[in-house]
């Protein structure tokens, strides 16, 4: 599953660099997770790091990007080459 951020961002900017993946990027409103790039941080670490930074708790998982962790594990390999 991809992550996403909801309109309750405050834009702190402190998850975009905690992201393994490079997936979190500035949007015009507020920050945004790309989810082609998204993994959760499987592979990387055992929780979402931009979820653990998070002061507003504004991370949740995408509705429209459901997978399952040996999918976020395939997309882990195929983004570092693996």
């Amino acid at each position: 599953m991809a992550l996403t951020i909801t309109d309750e961002c405050i834009n702190c900017d402190i998850c975009e660099p905690e992201c393994p993946n490079n997936a979190i990027y500035e949007g015009e409103v507020f920050y945004e997770i790309e989810p082609s790039k998204c993994t959760e941080c499987v592979g990387h670490f055992d929780v979402p790091q931009c979820k653990e930074v998070c002061p507003v708790d504004c991370i949740i998982v995408h509705p429209d990007h459901q997978e399952s962790q040996e999918q976020l594990m395939k997309k882990y390999h195929e983004l570092t080459k693996e």
